[in-house]
C-alpha cells in the first residue's frame, strides 16, 4: 500500500513505497512526527527571534516620547497580548500562516523623532491617529493606495534618516564602552555571517551579561509581573505631525506592505482589509495602555509561511497559532525587560538597538537610490530626516517627505518640459 494511501499514523513492519519499493519500520511514523512538530518550531522560533531582537528598541523608543519605566512596561505587555490575540484569531480562522508583529521601524521613528519634553499622553494620542489610519486604509481601499504610492524612493529615504542616528550608536558605543560594547558587536558579526537569525538575540544576550557587569544584580531584583498601566489619551496637532503620520507611514510602507509581499511569494494571498483593520485594531487596544503599534511581520512571517515550517502549505498556521500563544508568555516577561533598558547605559541599549535594524537601513538605502533619476530627491530626504531638525514642533521626517516630494516633483517637471 503506497504511503499516501495508508490511513492513521501507525506504520506497518514493511511500508511500500510509491516506487515498489519499501521503507523500514518506523520511517513513515518518525516522518509523521516530524512534520507534526516543524510548524511549533517554525513559530517558536519566530517568536524568540522576534522578541529578543528589538524588545530594547520598543521600550527605548515608548521612554523617548515620554513613558515612565511603569508605562514602558505596560506598552511592551500590550503590545504582545494584542499580538498574541490577532495571531491567534487569525492562524484559526483563516488557517493561513498571517502573522503580525509589532511595528520595529515604528519604534525606531520613536527613538527618533521625539522632541524634548514630550508628555506621553500626547504620544499616546498620536498612536491612536495611526492606529485609526490603519483601520481606515483598510475600510477604504483609496487610502491604503494612496500611502503605498507614496514614490520608494522617498519612503524608503525617509524610513534610512529615521534609521541611521540608531545604527550610529554601535560605532558610539565600541568608543565610549569598548570592553563592553566591543563583544556585542564581535558576537553579531560572527554570527551574521555563520547563523544571521540568531545574531542579534546572541548580542542581546551578550548584552544583559555586559549590564550585570556593570550594574549588578539589583535590577533583576527590582522587576516585577508587569502591569497594564491605562493612559489617558491627549491629541497635540504638533506631535500627531511628527510622530503618528510618520508612525503610520513606515508601518504601512515599511512593515505592511512587505508582509503582503512574503505572503505572495509563499504562495498565499492575504486578506487587506482583514489584515489592515485587524492590525489597527490590534494596535488602538494596545495604544491605551502604551503600545505603539502593530503590523503584518515580514521576517518572522518568512519563517513561518515558507517550507521550513512545513512541507504542506495547508499546515504552515500551526506555526503562526504558536507564535501566538507564546507571545503571551513573553509578553509577561515585559517588567524584567524594561528593568533591564532602565539598568543599562543608554547608549549600549541603543546599540544594540542599532544592530537590530542595521539589515532594515540596508534595505532602504539600496531601495531609495534604486532610481537613478530620483536620487537627488532621495538624499534630500534622507539628510533632512536624519539631522533631526524640529521646524514650528514638527519633527523631521514629515519635513524630509515634503522637501523630497517638492525636489521630485520640480525636477520631473523640468524633465517633461525639456521633453
Amino acid at each position: 500500500m503506497p504511503r499516501s494511501s495508508r490511513p492513521g499514523l501507525l506504520p506497518r513492519l514493511r511500508v511500500a513505497d510509491d516506487d515498489g519499493g519499501f521503507r523500514p519500520l518506523g520511517w513513515s511514523f518518525a516522518q509523521e512526527v516530524s512534520a507534526i512538530f516543524q510548524p511549533i518550531s517554525a513559530g517558536f522560533v519566530a517568536a524568540i527571534s522576534g522578541f529578543a531582537s528589538s524588545f530594547a528598541l520598543v521600550i527605548a523608543g515608548l521612554a523617548a516620547v515620554g513613558a515612565s519605566p511603569g508605562e514602558a512596561s505596560s506598552g511592551l505587555l500590550a503590545i504582545c497580548l494584542s499580538i498574541a490575540i490577532v495571531n491567534i484569531v487569525a492562524a484559526l480562522w483563516l488557517r493561513i500562516p498571517l502573522a503580525f508583529a509589532w511595528s520595529t521601524p515604528g519604534a525606531a521613528v520613536l527613538l527618533a523623532t521625539a522632541t524634548e519634553g514630550i508628555r506621553f499622553s500626547d504620544a499616546v494620542g498620536a498612536f491612536l491617529v495611526s492606529s485609526a489610519l490603519l483601520v481606515l486604509s483598510g475600510l477604504w481601499p483609496a487610502l491604503g493606495r494612496a500611502i503605498t504610492s507614496i514614490p520608494k524612493p522617498l519612503a524608503n529615504a525617509m524610513l534610512a534618516g529615521v534609521l541611521l542616528p540608531i545604527c550610529l550608536a554601535p560605532i558610539e558605543a565600541v568608543a565610549t564602552l569598548p570592553f563592553l560594547a566591543a563583544p556585542i558587536v564581535l558576537v553579531w558579526i560572527v554570527l551574521y555571517r555563520l547563523a544571521p537569525r540568531w545574531a542579534v538575540p546572541a548580542a542581546m544576550v551578550v548584552a544583559v551579561v555586559a549590564i550585570v557587569i556593570a550594574a549588578g544584580t539589583d535590577w533583576v531584583a527590582a522587576s516585577a509581573v508587569p502591569q497594564l498601566i491605562f493612559v489617558a489619551p491627549t491629541f497635540d496637532l504638533f506631535t500627531i505631525l511628527s510622530v503618528g503620520l510618520p508612525l503610520f507611514v513606515v508601518t504601512m510602507a515599511g512593515q505592511n506592505v512587505p508582509g503582503f509581499v512574503v505572503m505572495s511569494t509563499s504562495g498565499y494571498v492575504a486578506p487587506p482589509r482583514f489584515a489592515l483593520v485587524a492590525s489597527g485594531i490590534g494596535s488602538g487596544a494596545a495604544n491605551m495602555f502604551g503600545g505603539h503599534a502593530m503590523n503584518l511581520g515580514a521576517i518572522t512571517a518568512a519563517i513561518m509561511a515558507g517550507p521550513e515550517s512545513h512541507p504542506d502549505r495547508s499546515k504552515r498556521w500551526i506555526a503562526t497559532l504558536t507564535n501566538g500563544i507564546l507571545y503571551i508568555p513573553l509578553g509577561l516577561g515585559a517588567g524584567l525587560a524594561g528593568a533591564l533598558v532602565t539598568a543599562a547605559p543608554s547608549i549600549l541599549i541603543t546599540a544594540v538597538a542599532g544592530l537590530a535594524v542595521m539589515g532594515a537601513l540596508i534595505t532602504s538605502i539600496v531601495n531609495a537610490l534604486d532610481e537613478p533619476e530620483h536620487r537627488l530627491a532621495a538624499i534630500l530626504t534622507f539628510l533632512v530626516v536624519a539631522s533631526g531638525v524640529v521646524i514650528f514642533g514638527i519633527g523631521s521626517a514629515l519635513w524630509g517627505l515634503l522637501v523630497g516630494g517638492l525636489v521630485m516633483a520640480w525636477l520631473g517637471w523640468r524633465r517633461r518640459s525639456t521633453v
